[in-house]
């Protein structure tokens, strides 16, 4: 019997924008005679399909809910799978049973109905076995039956068996056809592997290893990013790449439990700007830690085109819905994240709440999304209408007040730390402003008015060529400046290929030693590098010539960096104190020892054009008022002149310890981005003096690297592609951030870093992203999605090298180091000398 539903005033409103029946409604219900928990729905962008009372089949036209529903009978034994055709003329549907798969055509059907005549479909295939999931080719050509561990390809013109795939040791459960390569197709099995078929010539093309513990249920080819998806009983989604070259490697490996919990954790974690999500409880939800876990079966994987809406303003496109026993969920495909959940038991209008098989289907016109669904222990049958925009406002958090820029759009105020940096004697002062009388008044003064007293030379042998004139000079018309620079100032290629060809390599030390940091100077002319072995060396950036050791900790150092004017180096090491040093002399300046930082330092670095220094010491970010000067006074050189202040110190949200900390120095910025040991991101407004943003579970380990895109002073970029900046972690890939969003826009994953902190750099130009990896390559990715933003896993590898690449950065070059040699790949039309 099937029944049309009609909903009641929703009870418990889950909030006051958005009602239970703005987001899903029950359009029908059909009880059944006996349950059907594990059949193969079918939707499409006008018609729902499902079994009626066992060997019936039932089509349901979702654009015309008000005509009759189609039912076709010709099969003896239950409807086991069904599947609609590509094509929308004609409609085509493919029913399947143990006797019979038999193909219908809907106009026509519908025509015999109103003739008064008993519609009749094609048997295209007899006695094939117990069929689990039928499948159309991208031309209606074929059909695609998985009946045990065997794959009949069905010809629809012929009605007959063209050919049979065999391989799998399981039962098959899912097919999918390739929509770039009509002939190839693709299998997924309870042998817990998928295998790549070409079916026009009947052979394997691929077979992959045993990828899980658990059967493999689902399937979907991700026709933009030309990845494939796999789904598991145990709710894993294991990702590949079907690009040309990338030999199907994995991409990712999704939990689905856990990105269901870290979404959850988001929305209901309070804060100033959480991501996203709120201190609302939406749709009736309520954290119950004491209710049991429910298994996350990925049923059916299917494409969802989720809409513009003002959540989604800055492109949401690559999505894809998972169906589970107890819900849908809208899965990103470019940043691996869900963008919405719907959990069956939180909407009182439904009637089933355990569902044993599902089907999805979505329309980005009319902004909504049909279910088919069955329940897993009762004999009913029910269809859901869903509103995509409602389910992702409901569950988004918009931020309060103004969105977060690396470029300041306000002056400094007055109460702000930083206004410190601004000092009285650098105003300008008026022209006709005299000097005070006090200040004029001659004083007395030694006979010997020098300050600095020097050797008589009396004890040297003299001078006897007193002036040696240089009669070789060419002047050649030019005239020469006084700041001479070896170097030629030319702009960088921002249209130039990727660096692909190892120029120079230097050991930086006798004995193997850990490189653990490097940094390019600003000019790109100098390359700091960080030992273990307690030192840090300066190279010139062509590798050549003796490098600069700066000796003086008493631990391996952690992290070197350059000031934005080049004439000095910061450097931290695990001995708990900060130096630094003058550049051009490779001498201390200053020393900050424990009596200043009572915990390690892991980072730190220069900040406001060289005016502070941000230091993170435990769970404290510190801002230091900072004075260099490298001259010294010859009778009091123990006596320096340097100086620093602490103006501001502020701790995490969480009081976890910081792990790193990234900040703009080459202009000036406000915004400070550290990350804590509790995987959390936090973005500090050093202009107001608090947390700006706390992002929750950012990474599922601690993130050991923030890379902003800071561009160089030899290129220009748009302005929004300041906002955007990298974390990674061990094990857990590279993820793009966009501080307007504070979201994740795009996951990097496919490089080996399990157990070793591998590093990564954006170029000056912004289009890529170097990352280091623990089997001495170096992967090239496709940086910004604002351009051309198409891939998740590397786009070029270089290598091998000789160690594990922890570190990388860019120049004109790019330089890599490793655990104990330094690199440097540049491309045969680009120069070192160049930023």
């Amino acid at each position: 019997m099937l029944t049309k539903l009609k909903m009641e005033p929703p009870q418990g409103i889950p909030s006051p924008d958005y009602h239970e029946s703005d987001i899903v409604v029950e359009r029908y219900l059909a009880e059944l005679e006996e349950s059907v928990p594990h059949v193969q729905l079918a939707c499409s962008t006008q018609y729902c399909a499902f079994p009626l009372h066992g060997n019936q089949l039932c089509v349901w036209d979702t654009t015309s809910p008000l005509h009759q529903h189609l039912i076709l009978q010709g099969h003896h034994h239950s409807i086991t799978a069904m599947a609609f055709g590509n094509k929308l003329d004609p409609p085509l549907v493919c029913s399947a049973s143990q006797d019979y798969v038999i193909m219908w055509n809907l106009d026509e059907c519908r025509k015999k109905i109103l003739q008064g005549l008993i519609p009749q479909g094609t048997v295209v295939g007899t006695l094939l076995g117990r069929v689990l999931c039928v499948r159309f080719d991208p031309h209606d050509h074929f059909v695609a039956v998985c009946a045990g561990n065997k794959i009949f390809m069905l010809d629809v013109e012929k009605h007959s068996v063209q050919v049979e795939l065999q391989g799998h040791c399981g039962s098959v459960t899912a097919v999918e056809f390739c929509p770039w390569q009509a002939e190839v197709l693709i299998s997924v099995s309870e042998d817990r592997s998928f295998k790549v078929w070409d079916h026009c010539m009947g052979s394997l093309i691929y077979s992959s290893s045993i990828l899980t513990a658990y059967p493999l249920l689902s399937l979907l080819i991700h026709g933009e990013s030309k990845q494939l998806v796999t789904g598991c009983a145990d709710g894993q989604l294991q990702i590949f790449s079907l690009m040309e070259g990338h030999h199907y490697r994995r991409v990712a490996c999704v939990d689905l439990r856990k990105k269901s919990e870290t979404f959850s954790t988001r929305r209901g974690k309070p804060g100033p700007h959480r991501l996203p999500g709120g201190d609302q409880q939406l749709c009736g939800k309520k954290v119950d830690t004491e209710e049991v876990e429910a298994a996350l079966p990925v049923l059916v994987l299917a494409h969802c085109a989720l809409p513009h809406v003002p959540a989604a303003e800055h492109g949401i496109t690559e999505c894809v819905w998972i169906g589970s026993s107890i819900g849908l969920f809208v899965f990103n495909m470019a940043s691996f994240e869900l963008e919405a959940d719907l959990y069956f038991k939180d909407f009182q209008g439904l009637s089933i709440q355990v569902a044993g098989s599902c089907a999805v289907m979505s329309d980005s016109v009319n902004d909504q999304a049909f279910c088919v669904l069955t329940s897993m222990f009762g004999s009913q049958i029910a269809v859901l209408e869903i509103r995509l925009s409602m389910l992702v406002c409901s569950q988004q958090c918009h931020q309060e007040g103004a969105v977060l820029s690396v470029l300041p759009s306000s002056c400094v105020l007055s109460t702000s730390p930083l206004h410190v940096g601004i000092s009285k004697d650098k105003s300008p002062k008026p022209a006709n402003q005299k000097r005070p009388a006090k200040q004029r008044v001659v004083e007395d003064r030694p006979l010997v008015f020098h300050t600095k007293v020097r050797s008589s030379g009396y004890a040297s042998a003299p001078c006897v060529t007193m002036f040696s004139p240089k009669t070789n000079i060419k002047h050649d018309g030019k005239k020469f400046s006084k700041c001479k620079n070896n170097y030629k100032c030319e702009g960088y290629p921002l249209e130039g290929p990727v660096p692909r060809r190892p120029s120079r390599q230097v050991a930086v030390a006798p004995e193997p030693v850990a490189v653990s940091w490097i940094q390019y100077s600003g000019d790109g002319q100098r390359l700091a590098c960080a030992l273990a072995n307690h030192l840090s060396l300066v190279f010139d950036a062509s590798l050549k010539g003796t490098p600069a050791a700066l000796s003086g900790h008493n631990g391996a150092v952690s992290t070197v960096c350059w000031s934005q004017d080049r004439r000095w180096l910061l450097s931290t090491a695990q001995d708990q104190t900060l130096r630094v040093w003058s550049a051009r002399r490779a001498e201390l300046v200053l020393l900050l020892g424990r009596d200043m930082f009572p915990k390690p330092v892991p980072s730190a670095q220069f900040y406001y054009m060289d005016t502070f220094m941000l230091v993170a010491s435990g769970p404290d970010l510190r801002l230091l008022k900072i004075h260099l000067d490298s001259h010294r006074d010859e009778m009091k050189r123990y006596k320096p002149k340097s100086w620093c202040k602490a103006v501001f110190c502020r701790s995490m949200t969480g009081s976890a310890n910081v792990t790193t900390l990234s900040a703009v120095n080459d202009f000036y910025s406000y915004l400070v981005l550290t990350a804590g040991r509790d995987r959390t991101l936090e973005v500090f407004d050093l202009n107001v003096g608090c947390s700006a943003a706390v992002i929750t579970e950012a990474h599922s380990r601690p993130i050991h690297q923030i890379c902003q895109n800071k561009g160089s002073s030899f290129t220009t970029q748009q302005s929004q592609a300041y906002n955007l900046f990298l974390t990674t972690a061990v094990g857990d890939g590279i993820r793009l951030w966009d501080l307007r969003t504070l979201r994740c826009e795009r996951c990097f994953d496919g490089h080996p870093h399990c157990g070793y902190p591998c590093g990564l750099a954006f170029s000056p130009c912004g289009r890529f992203v170097a990352c280091g990896a623990e089997d001495r390559h170096v992967r090239m990715l496709a940086s910004s999605y604002i351009w051309e933003f198409q891939m998740s896993s590397p786009m070029d590898s270089l290598g091998p090298l000789h160690a594990r690449i922890r570190i990388s950065g860019f120049t004109a070059g790019q330089s890599l180091y490793s655990q104990d040699i330094v690199e440097t790949v540049t491309d045969e039309h680009e120069r070192l000398c160049c930023p």
